[in-house]
This record gives C-alpha cells, structure tokens and sequence, in this order.
C-alpha cells in the first residue's frame, strides 16, 4: 500500500465511523407509516373479539396477541386463576443495567347495549375518521400500543438497559382476582418492575384545540355500601309511616346533597396549580380557590359544572342502584339501595361509612359496607421521576411544545393501584379524546365508544417514545 492509498483508506475507515451513530439511529426508528396499517389490522382484530366483562373470555385476545408476539420470536408465558381467562406475560430482554419497565393494557370490556350503538359494538367500523367499537378507548388502545411497541422492539433490535415487560390483563373490569390481584398474589417475580405504563390518562382536546396532557399517579379507591331500610309490609291501599321505600328515599336524597369535606394531597395539588397556569382568568381563579380554605363557592361551581373535578377533591359518594317492592299494593318490608364511593388513597373508610350513618340518621335504615370488587390503597406515584419526565418530553413532541402535563388522580379505579401498594411508580396515559364526545355519548363505560384513527396512531407513538427514553440503552 503506497502512502497515498494508506491515508485515503484511513480517511474512508474514519468517515464510516462517523457515520455510525446516525446510521443506528435510522436503523432504530420505525416507519409509521407502514405501522399504522398493521396497527389498525391488530386493534379491529381484537376489537372484534367479545370480552364483555362479566363473563370475560379474555382467552380469545390472548390467543390472537400470543400467536402475534410468538411469530416475531418474543417470549410469552400464560398465567390464569380460570383457563377461560388468561393473562400474558411478553418479555424483551435488556442489559440488566436497570429494573424492568411493564406495559400493561386490560384484555376485558365493559358490557354493552347493542340497541343504542350506531355500529355494531364489536364491528370495529371505520366510518368518518372514526373506529367505533367497545374497548377502543377503555382498553384495547393501550393493548394494542403495547402490542406494537414491542414488535418494533423486537424487529429494530433496540438495545435496552431494562427488561420490557408487556402484561395483557384479565379482570380489569371488576373481576381483578382474574388479573392484575392473580399476578400480584401468584406470580410477582413475572411483572416486578420500578416503572409501569398503563391506562388512566390522556390528552384532552376542546374546539380542535389541544388542551392538555394528564397522567394519572394517584387512584381513589372504590368500595360498596348498602343502605337497607325494613319496616313491616301491608296493604297499599292503607299508606304506613314505617313505609321502607319512603325511609330508604330519604335517606338516599340526603346523602345525594351531602357533600364530604374537601382533601387535597400531592398530586391533586400540583394538577390545580398547573391547571390554573393554562386556564382562562375566570376558571384559573376557581383552580387557584382550593387550594385555599376560602374555596366554597368554587367548590359549588364544580360540584354543578365540572362533576370530574369536584371528584377529585373529596370521597364521594353516588346512589346508584336502588331495589324493593314487588306488587303495587304491596308494601314491601325491605328496601335497598346501593352507594358507589370512591374514596381518597388516605381515607379511613370505617370513619367515613360512620359518617354516613350520621348523615342517613334513621334507625330504620341499615348503613353497611359490602363486598365489592375494591383494591388497596396506595401513595401517589412520584412527578419528579424518569418516567414522568420521559412523558412530559412526548406530550410536547406529539402533542405539541406548549402542551402541559398534569399529575392526575383519577376518581376512577385502575390496576396501577395493585402495583403501586407494591412501590412500583406508575403512570396513567391515554389517547387524544375530544371533550364534547362525552356530552356526544361516546367514551369508556358510555352507550357508544370510539377513538379517532389518528389519535391511535399518534398514541402508538407516543407510547414507543417513552418506553425507548425510559428503558433505551444509554
């Protein structure tokens, strides 16, 4: 090799290794557009499977998504309290340098009225932009991002620092001794993990403008209680005194007006004053009120025009199911009525249910606590984490630069709760949904659900930026 030659192959050898670091980077992003067509073939596929919670079947999802992962050489393993309802366990290795990061999105649905959908609620039409469907925002969207981001995972090769774990859970809906309790209980060592991902989030946007991000890292915690009101039955041609229908109405009306005193902690702090610094004057000066004691009115102005929030800031209590009498000039000797609270992490809730008796003050009227599906109480989640940071980062890279991420406590229940009483740090996300579906009858639980074909895919999205800041190798 002349002199010449040497010094243009070392320039050449210097050059390729230059052009190392960009080249693995492109080799590391993945091409969303081809993505979005084998996302949508996934998400229609197990919408389409009915797993309509009671009686479950959950089996029929983690059939499809097992054969998926098992195709692109990941590793799954089936952990089930009933063969019929299975919960799958997915798993990348990584360097070990870090604990495992767990994915986790519900298999199950909430039942439904096939009379007052549009399309049939387990189409998965497409029709305006739209996927109509039951799941598509409670929780076959963080299922099917899951399902996704571990296939780019897996095919890019990605290095990681962590284990990424993918749970798709049974029992979400009420049954959790099927899912997230069952692992929790039985089979901790498959989902141990420092951070977890799942639903309880999302991105709210009103008049087509983007508002803002929320990440649920703290949960009130559901419990039962039924009011049973007794008095002696009789002819309804002669009206009694004792009548248990009327004690049990009037002990339902009264709690309906009771409002339980507010309690704010970490988490439902940090959401007003962030709230407050994106809000217009007039609502900024309600979201600044409570965090003061002079907050009575603001309080009254959610409790009529924001129920969501006025949630947030108390253990409430809603009449929910209301039962007696079976013949119409029969007065009953029982009546009962069922009570929906949701307590805060910190609630003492034998206090509160002594609370209610005083509140119910008849002695006509049983006050007791049933037997519910619940789950355990927990400290919020941490807002100064990796995890919380990775999300603020793709709240403004997808969702825009000036978008706020706030903390949130969801008045709802989710399976983080099992996690978190674990010390796992866990964190609530979701799709982009536009505030006036809800008024639309559209979203989780509602007569119809649906999700924007976009916001799906912007979701994927988002959901591969965080598991790749959080679990990537450095």
């Amino acid at each position: 090799m002349t002199p010449r030659t040497g010094l243009l192959a070392t320039a050449l050898l210097a050059l390729s290794l230059l052009a190392l670091p960009r080249a693995a980077a492109q080799s590391t992003s993945p091409d969303w557009s081809r993505i979005e067509a084998e996302t949508m073939e996934h998400f229609q596929a197990i919408l389409r499977l009915d797993t309509s919670n009671p009686p479950g079947n959950e089996g029929l999802v983690v059939d499809y998504l097992e054969a998926v992962l098992k195709k692109n050489g990941i590793e799954t393993k089936r952990f089930a309290n009933d063969p019929a309802r299975p919960n799958l366990v997915a798993r990348l290795r990584g360097t070990g340098k870090k604990r495992p990061l767990l994915v986790m999105g519900h298999t199950d649905v909430v039942k439904v009225d096939p009379g007052k959908w549009t399309h049939p609620p387990f189409s998965a039409t497409r029709d305006g932009g739209y996927v109509y469907g039951r799941g598509t925002v409670d929780d076959k969207d963080n299922a099917v991002a899951g399902l996704m981001v571990m296939l780019q995972l897996k095919r890019l090769n990605v290095p990681l620092d962590r284990d990424v774990i993918l749970l798709a859970e049974a029992g979400e809906e009420a049954s959790t001794q099927f899912g997230i309790k069952f692992m929790v209980e039985n089979h901790w060592p498959e989902i141990d993990a420092e951070y977890c991902f799942a639903e309880g989030g999302g991105v709210t946007r009103t008049g087509g403008q983007i508002r803002f991000a929320t990440v649920q890292s703290s949960e009130k915690i559901p419990y039962g209680v039924t009011l049973t009101a007794r008095g002696p039955s009789g002819h309804g041609s002669t009206p009694l005194r004792t009548n248990a229908v009327a004690h049990l109405a009037k002990a339902v009306a009264r709690i309906a007006e009771w409002q339980p005193p507010m309690r704010l902690n970490d988490t439902t702090r940090a959401y007003f004053e962030r709230l407050a610094a994106i809000s217009s004057p007039a609502d900024a000066a309600r979201y600044r009120a409570v965090l003061t004691p002079q907050s009575a009115e603001a309080q009254e102005h959610f409790a009529v025009n924001e129920p969501r929030t006025n949630s947030m800031l108390r253990t409430s209590v809603s009449p929910n199911i209301l039962a007696g009498g079976y013949q119409v000039n029969i007065i009953p000797s029982e009546a009962t009525a069922t009570l929906d609270v949701r307590a805060l992490p910190d609630e003492n809730i034998e206090q509160f249910i002594e609370e209610i008796r005083k509140i119910v003050a008849d002695p006509a009227v049983d006050v007791a606590r049933n037997d519910r599906n619940t789950r355990p109480g927990a400290p919020p989640s941490r807002i100064d984490s990796e995890a919380f940071f990775a999300v603020e980062q793709a709240v403004k890279a997808r969702y825009g630069a000036n978008v706020a991420t706030l903390p949130a406590m969801s008045p709802g229940a989710t399976d983080m709760a099992y996690l978190r009483a674990k010390g796992m740090q866990c964190y609530g996300v979701g799709p982009l949904t536009d505030s006036e579906d809800g008024p639309k009858g559209f979203g989780a639980h509602s007569d119809q659900e649906r999700i924007l074909e976009s916001s799906l895919h912007t979701f994927v999205k988002f959901n591969w930026d965080i598991v790749v800041k959080v679990a990537g190798a450095r």
